[in-house]
């Protein structure tokens, strides 16, 4: 749980969901804290990811609550929902699938207010997609290219541009470089880290790679087979498993090759 007097801007409170006989998430709970990052690791298969969609409704769940900020977003209307989602932004694994091919990268980055006019004036678009292009790195050029002319690096910057483009202030990275060149991988973590560390933004992490997850995250939690089944503060978890799955995943992880497991 958050540090004593850190208000949870995100709070998961027995949440499942099913697929058909198959249950997928268990009762899950955790809290999110202002300006935590939160990693959720697990082998494939143990519910990470329906965790993420079923955290901001891409999926129903089939119970529980997701509160933010106090609200619960399965209560929500669906249009009052979609008003939402101005504040709960995510980066998906693939850069490839996300982005529409037929669609330039300055249209890419504008969907977002076209959703939500509400967050700028039309007036700015074009001065609002120069600047989130240069703070993902990419220069203004950029701005007409369809994504076919970018490599995977590049397509992963414009949708961590367009994630940004409503100021949100939770955002849910589900392996957002697994897809990637290693050669790219550090430069897209490195960047996404200074943008957390400069707009202050509430992250829950996704990622198979612990050496990552030991790195960048304030707090952990486990995942197996649609459960959590231990979380915790992150070097705790990695110097003091206290679950035999957290030890197995921890010593078979090719990333912490040579690092002694409790």
């Amino acid at each position: 749980m958050p540090e004593a007097g850190r208000v949870p801007v995100l709070s998961v409170e027995n949440l499942t969901k099913h697929f058909g006989a198959v249950t997928a998430l268990d009762n899950i709970g955790f809290e999110i804290a202002e300006g935590e990052i939160l990693a959720v690791v697990g082998e494939s298969g143990s519910g990470k990811s329906t965790l993420a969609r079923t955290v901001l409704r891409l999926l129903d769940a089939s119970g529980g609550a997701v509160r933010y900020r106090g609200r619960n977003l399965l209560d929500l209307p669906r249009e009052e929902m979609r008003r939402m989602r101005q504040h709960l932004q995510m980066i998906f694994q693939d850069p490839y699938a996300s982005l529409h091919p037929r669609r330039r990268v300055h249209e890419l980055i504008s969907e977002p207010w076209r959703v939500h006019p509400q967050v700028l004036e039309k007036a700015r678009w074009g001065e609002r997609v120069r600047e989130l292009l240069g703070q993902v790195g990419l220069p203004e050029s950029y701005a007409s290219y369809y994504p076919a002319r970018l490599s995977g690096g590049e397509r992963q910057r414009v949708a961590i541009a367009r994630a940004l483009a409503l100021r949100p202030d939770f955002l849910i990275l589900d392996e957002p470089v697994s897809a990637l060149d290693v050669s790219i991988q550090a430069q897209v973590i490195k960047l996404l880290m200074g943008l957390q560390e400069s707009f202050g933004f509430t992250c829950m992490f996704i990622s198979h790679d612990l050496a990552l997850v030991r790195l960048i995250a304030d707090r952990v939690i486990v995942m197996y087979r649609g459960q959590i089944v231990e979380q915790g503060e992150t070097e705790r978890i990695f110097t003091a498993p206290a679950h035999d799955y957290t030890r197995l995943l921890l010593e078979s992880s090719p990333s912490l090759e040579g690092e002694a497991v409790p």
